[in-house]
């Protein structure tokens, strides 16, 4: 009598996790994409699924509306707690350099996002007001000094100028430096603000 067969190895739960994670990142990506491009009412979910390479009901299963997956893609928490995780002497320095690497694609999609937000009459003022407590408000508590509001809405506008630059704009000087060159430069333009040291005229 032939001896049962020996049962396969248990199937890897750890693995379906992570497929379900990269399927919601790659969702994501591809409402970031969508949104940059069109305008809220003119963005489908079809749209996104196709271009993320899944099914609409997919796409609704992880995030239940266009509007929740609109306000995803505008919401910058994660991006700010990464833009600002560094001590405040060598702020300036990883800030810069992060948003070089994510420029560069080799992180997430940057906080420039929130320029596309003018597309969206409908929800670009909530996607705005994140940004405001989200990435501005969120520098502005971790400032010394005074006028720490002023000096992170300047600080937030240097970065969105240099991602700006990267992004849209033809900046072959600038793009043929090496990041921490491009860094070297920024930081007499970013760490005054940062330290307290620049004059804002009030």
């Amino acid at each position: 009598m032939p001896a049962p067969p020996t049962p396969g190895p248990a199937p890897d739960r750890a693995v379906r996790p992570r497929d379900a994670d990269a399927r919601r990142a790659e969702i994501l990506a591809a409402a970031r994409r969508a949104f940059a491009r069109h305008a809220y009412a003119d963005t489908t979910i079809g749209a996104i699924a196709d271009d993320a390479g899944v099914s609409p009901a997919l796409v609704m299963k992880y995030y239940g509306s266009k509007e929740h997956l609109f306000n995803q893609v505008f919401t910058f928490d994660a991006d700010a707690s990464a833009l600002f995780d560094a001590p405040l002497d060598g702020l300036a320095r990883h800030m810069v350099l992060h948003l070089l690497a994510t420029q560069r694609g080799q992180t997430r999609d940057p906080i420039l996002r929130i320029a596309f937000s003018r597309h969206h009459l409908e929800l670009g003022g909530q996607a705005r007001a994140n940004f405001r407590t989200q990435v501005i408000d969120a520098l502005a508590a971790r400032l010394p000094g005074p006028d720490a509001a002023l000096r992170a809405e300047l600080a937030v506008g240097v970065l969105l100028g240099l991602g700006a630059l990267y992004a849209t704009v033809q900046a072959d000087r600038l793009t043929s430096l090496a990041p921490d060159e491009v860094a070297d430069l920024y930081i007499p333009l970013l760490q005054p603000l940062l330290s307290g040291e620049a004059p804002t005229g009030r």
